[in-house]
């Protein structure tokens, strides 16, 4: 193994040993999931009916008006009915709305097609909902006065696919029609008789029932989001914001939203809108208690500013999977809502988002598991390289013959670097390469490292890997739990390097890390996603047959592979 070699592979170390650093997975050993229970550490404190009107006073104005947004104000807790609660179903394709009364505001939602991973719920229906009480909490800002709408009882009816809610006190009507399989729902409605400054002030979900196999993880992932028209989404994670510091984002919004790692309550402009519009104005955060280093909680509160005299209130609500393809037919660029990677989010989402869309188009053509998707994928990257990793291969053998002649060279005009560089320009134009070429052997062996950073996030992230099982893997989204493909992915990884340096000049710094590198990844990987595992392996694995070829190819070049006994003098 050559000193390109050996830099291309401490340029891989540096890779996944920061990657995990700058941007942990935070996966810790699951435990029991309390959400159940009617009283936990974990959960807020209970509700005491009244928004804050200190953070209320606050609040700075924003771009639309004064008396607007001065009512914009994370509750400190949240707001319940002064009545006893009735229901209203709503049955769509492939949901099951459940909305409050009074209030006329989603309480939950469950989602068919998925099932709850969550410690001992026996893989029961998917449920998206707050720990209490609803989704969503829905305040009325007419002048100086504020209604909570969680105290007004509301008339239903249903007509067709919608569902209406009427009350004459105030006069308000909201009608939710949920539209293809019923993961976005169009909320239409009127309030009449509004003043000047009026406006709907909608409270994001404070908290979520963790539908996952760690709970913690999943809670670390809580976060609100919005998107002004035009420019990236922002993503505001529940542990950003203090208990004590009421945090206002002013503009004018596109989509607003709250999350956890695999599922999204999103508000956003009508889809089909001919340009992107701000419908919502300025979005106000507070923390929540916390329970150790996680914060399970936090509030925000969004307004939709509405005319005076009969205002119209139009404006979509997606209750669903984080699914790319989902998120995708939706347009809205609420494909972006979970902006992951940090301030490299610029550079992996390009990365993460072709592989992803490979991924799906294997998944849709071939079907198969992911697990073999993941196979698949991994041989195919392997043969994608093979022309250059050969140019890279022969480069390297190219550079070894020439190496005595480059070291002659550097002795000769050792003390005129003028010289030196005209001679070695020439060396290399005699043999077809240039004085790029040793590093540019370095590229074939760096080309997989984008895609296994970008795999890292896309297995954090992506629902659609949530809770495939292959072969012995109970979910590829998760830590294998014998370890098994970590070690094959290391044991795949030194095999590559011993082959690699059978025929290569002796070189005791490569044989050292041909050893350690192998075993800190396998340390490193242990806990990574096993689908993250089975690529690199699969990967490494069909690399050997290559490998092989130029191992012997090397060999008959001339290069001489190292003395058993030299090392002993």
């Amino acid at each position: 193994m050559d000193r390109r070699t050996l830099l291309a592979l401490a340029l891989m170390a540096i890779v996944i040993v920061v990657t995990p650093i700058l941007f942990p997975s935070a996966r810790r050993p699951v435990k029991p999931d309390t959400s159940a229970q009617p009283s936990t550490a974990a959960e807020p404190p209970a509700p005491t009916n009244a928004p804050s009107t200190a953070a209320a006073a606050s609040t700075p104005a924003s771009a639309t008006t004064a008396t607007t947004t001065a009512t914009v104000g994370p509750s400190m807790s949240e707001p319940r009915p002064q009545r006893p609660v009735d229901s209203v179903t709503v049955q769509g394709a492939r949901t099951q709305q459940v909305y409050a009364n009074p209030g006329a505001a989603p309480a939950r939602v469950e989602v068919t097609g998925f099932h709850s991973l969550r410690p001992g719920s026996k893989g029961g229906t998917l449920i998206i909902a707050p720990l209490r009480s609803a989704l969503l909490h829905y305040r009325l800002a007419l002048g100086a006065d504020t209604i909570a709408l969680d105290t007004v009882s509301f008339t239903s009816a249903t007509s067709g696919a919608t569902t209406t809610f009427t009350s004459s006190s105030p006069a308000i009507t909201l009608a939710y029609t949920p539209v293809g399989d019923g993961l976005r729902t169009e909320v239409r409605g009127t309030v009449t008789n509004a003043p000047p400054g009026s406006a709907l002030l909608i409270d994001l979900p404070s908290t979520f029932r963790s539908n996952e196999a760690d709970t913690l993880d999943d809670q670390r992932h809580f976060a609100f989001g919005y998107k002004l028209p035009l420019r990236d989404p922002t993503s505001v994670p529940f542990s950003k914001l203090d208990v004590n510091t009421v945090r206002t984002d002013t503009g004018s919004f596109q989509w607003v939203n709250a999350r956890d790692k695999y599922w999204l309550v999103a508000l956003m402009q009508p889809v089909g809108a001919q340009k992107p519009v701000g419908v919502f104005r300025g979005l106000v955060m507070r923390g929540g208690v916390r329970v150790g280093r996680v914060a399970p909680t936090a509030y925000a509160t969004t307004s939709y500013p509405l005319a005076a005299g009969t205002a119209q209130i139009a404006f979509d609500m997606y209750i669903g999977p984080q699914s790319f393809q989902e998120l995708r037919a939706l347009d809205n660029d609420l494909v972006n809502v979970n902006p992951y990677a940090g301030w490299l989010h610029g550079i992996v989402q390009p990365f993460a988002t072709i592989v992803m869309r490979v991924l799906l188009w294997m998944k849709a053509n071939f079907h198969v598991n992911y697990g073999w998707v993941l196979v698949l994928f991994g041989v195919g990257i392997r043969l994608i390289l093979w022309p250059l990793n050969q140019k890279a291969m022969r480069t390297s053998i190219g550079m070894q013959r020439l190496q005595p002649e480059l070291t002659e060279i550097q002795k000769k005009y050792k003390n005129e670097p003028e010289k030196q560089r005209e001679a070695l320009v020439k060396l290399y134009a005699s043999h077809g390469m240039s004085p790029l070429s040793p590093m540019l052997g370095c590229l074939p062996m760096l080309l997989p490292m984008p895609v296994l950073f970008a795999l890292y996030f896309v297995f954090q992230n992506t629902i659609e890997f949530r809770g495939v099982s292959f072969l012995w893997l109970p979910d590829i989204s998760l830590r294998d739990p014998y370890y098994i493909i970590p070690l094959v992915m290391g044991a795949s990884m030194f095999l590559l390097s011993w082959i690699g340096m059978k025929a290569a000049p002796p070189n005791p710094q490569a044989k050292v890390m041909s050893y350690m590198m192998p075993a800190m990844f396998t340390m490193m990987f242990l806990n990574f996603a096993s689908g993250l595992n089975l690529y690199y392996a699969v990967q490494n694995i069909a690399a050997l047959p290559q490998q092989i070829v130029l191992s012997r190819e090397r060999a008959k070049s001339g290069v001489k592979a190292p003395d058993p006994g030299r090392g002993k003098k």
